[in-house]
C-alpha cells in the first residue's frame, strides 16, 4: 500500500535545492542515494541557520544513525526541489527529523522520510547532551503529532 504524502505546509522549515544532471542515473531520473543527500542537507541547513551550529568549530557532532525514505514520485534534472524539515522528538543527545522532498510547484511530497542524529562530543565520540541554547531554537520547528503526548 502506498503511504499518503505528506503535504509542504506542515514542514516549518523548507530547503530548495537545484538538482544537478549528476543526480540523475541512466534511468533518466534522480537516484535514490541521492534523496539521502538532500535530507542530510536539509537537516544541517536547520541547525546551521536555524540552531546557529558551527559545524567545523562546535565541540559536539551530529551523527547519523538512522534514515528511511519512500519514494512516491520521480524527481528528475534540471528540477528545483524544496526539501521540509520538522523535528519530531528531541532526547537528551538526539533528534529525529520528518523530512519530505517536494517539486517546487507541488505541495504534496515526492518522498518522505525520517533522519536521526545523535549528537557526540567531536574528539571521544561519545554520546553529548544537545545545548539548551540548540534545544530551544529547534522546539520551534517541531511538529506534535496526533498521538504524540509530552510528559
Amino acid at each position: 500500500m502506498k503511504p499518503q504524502a505528506k503535504l509542504k505546509e506542515t514542514y516549518p522549515f523548507i530547503f530548495p535545492i537545484q538538482t544537478r544532471w549528476s543526480d540523475n542515473d541512466i534511468y533518466g531520473h534522480v537516484n535514490n542515494v541521492n534523496y539521502y543527500s538532500f535530507f542530510d542537507s536539509a537537516a544541517n541547513a536547520l541547525l546551521i541557520q536555524k540552531a546557529h551550529f558551527d559545524i567545523h568549530h562546535s565541540p559536539i557532532i551530529g551523527l547519523v544513525v538512522s534514515s528511511s525514505c519512500q519514494f512516491l514520485q520521480e524527481l528528475c534534472y534540471p528540477e528545483v526541489i524544496e526539501v521540509g524539515v520538522a523535528i519530531k522528538r528531541i532526547g537528551n543527545s538526539s533528534l529525529e527529523y520528518d523530512l519530505a522532498i517536494f517539486k517546487a510547484n507541488q505541495n504534496t511530497a515526492a518522498a518522505q522520510g525520517q533522519f536521526i542524529h545523535v549528537f557526540v562530543d567531536r574528539e571521544q565520540r561519545k554520546s553529548t547532551p544537545i545545548p539548551m541554547n540548540m534545544r530551544q531554537a529547534l522546539h520551534t520547528f517541531m511538529r506534535v503529532e496526533p498521538d504524540q503526548k509530552f510528559v
